[in-house]
């Protein structure tokens, strides 16, 4: 799991002039991506990313929306002022297990937030599942809000992204991935905190579609931090669950 900030640095975060995102100099997430990703802020003091898949419906990690805290979207007005937009309701897979995502490992790290109202000036991204087989090499993109420096929530914020590739051995609970200019063995692009829950992309039929949510990262060396590995749960396992609870609430997902 991503680390926590404080609520103090999380409203920080959230009111900054625009920074970077993602830590290893990861570039602007611009057209369609940068316009679906939100930001989600919790009364405990946690922020993460999250990715519209409809109008009124942000994909994200279970982790980010525990049980016991209120949420809101951050939305910018035309101004560049920051925004708390209400979530109506939310949802995490009944299957998720909060001491494995503790442990990197793998479990059913999504969840579901229906706003109020449609964010202005946002387009959902299209969903699906990683292509079958999974192998290490496959390039995914990664994308999220958080800080471009560890443990400075000022450089959050903003969206970016991170071209990587699949290392290990990939499958449906689970996908590692990891920056391949440096492969692990040093700092490089990768998720940060504030990026949990933003989404991982693949090239499917010439679009890219949301194929998993971003659940934890290291640091090179598999040490803790950012910069080394980027832990992705794939949806594989899960289209289902959203499928349904989308049509249960009213959702209309994107195409």
């Amino acid at each position: 799991m991503l680390r926590r900030s404080t609520l103090a640095l999380l409203f920080a975060a959230a009111v900054a002039a625009p920074a970077s995102a993602m830590v290893g100099g990861a570039r602007d997430a611009t057209d369609g991506l940068g316009r679906a990703l939100v930001t989600i802020v919790g009364s405990r003091g946690n922020f993460c990313s999250g990715a519209l898949i409809a109008p009124d419906l942000v994909l994200s990690a279970a982790h980010c929306v525990a049980p016991g805290a209120d949420y809101k979207v951050v939305q910018r007005d035309a101004q560049g002022q920051p925004q708390l937009r209400d979530i109506r309701r939310l949802a995490a897979h009944p299957r998720f297990d909060q001491r494995a995502i503790q442990a990197n490992r793998a479990t059913a790290d999504v969840a579901l937030l229906q706003l109020t109202a449609p964010l202005s000036g946002k387009t959902p991204l299209p969903f699906g599942a990683p292509g079958d087989p999974l192998q290490a090499g496959q390039r995914f993109t990664v994308a999220g809000i958080g800080v471009a420096q560890r443990g400075d929530g000022k450089s959050g914020g903003t969206a970016r992204s991170a071209e990587l590739i699949a290392t290990g051995r990939p499958g449906r609970l689970q996908i590692r991935l990891v920056d391949p200019m440096t492969n692990n063995t040093r700092d490089g692009q990768g998720a940060c905190t504030g990026d949990s829950g933003g989404p991982a992309l693949q090239q499917q039929d010439g679009r890219a579609l949301v194929i998993g949510v971003v659940s934890w990262s290291t640091g090179a060396n598999n040490a803790s931090g950012c910069g080394g590995l980027t832990g992705v749960t794939p949806l594989t396992l899960y289209r289902d669950w959203i499928e349904t609870t989308a049509r249960s609430w009213g959702s209309t997902l994107a195409k």
